[in-house]
């Protein structure tokens, strides 16, 4: 992990904040005039370090990221105290295992795979991309002394 010298938290606690938070990543891309910035549902591959999301072929996002792999990425609650993890990345996009990153993925925002949510995206898996983000920065904040 490339994990920032400033980085209010060390290597385990990113990594526990990142195994056990289930709040949307948040990817930002530039491939036009603007920015875009998207949420996804990721989980965190810790032996690699890597964030991996699902989205779909005709996103906006699976748009931006096949012309340009850089981005940047915040996951962080929008409730004080504020704190969390963002950093920049390379993106790798596949077709590969996607009805299994759903699988995994699913159950960690919605509980389980049964809902009528997961079930429609489960039966489209053949039309996602796998994203895996490789952070090149990374680096934590917390307020949490400051706003006690």
């Amino acid at each position: 992990m490339k994990l920032n010298k400033s980085s209010a938290w060390s290597e385990s606690e990113v990594c526990s904040f990142l195994a056990s938070s289930t709040i949307p990543m948040r990817v930002a891309t530039n491939t036009g005039s603007y920015p875009t910035l998207c949420s996804v549902w990721y989980t965190f591959d810790e032996p690699q370090g890597d964030f991996i999301c699902v989205s779909h072929e005709n996103s906006q996002l699976v748009s931006d990221l096949l012309a340009n792999q850089k981005c940047s990425f915040e996951i962080a609650p929008n409730d004080p105290p504020y704190c969390g993890v963002r950093g920049k990345a390379m993106a790798t996009l596949s077709k590969d295992y996607a009805l299994e990153t759903l699988s995994a993925v699913i159950p960690r925002y919605l509980g389980d795979t049964e809902s009528r949510l997961a079930k429609w995206l489960i039966g489209r898996s053949d039309e996602e991309y796998v994203i895996r983000l490789r952070p090149v920065q990374l680096t934590s904040w917390d307020y949490s002394e400051r706003m006690s």
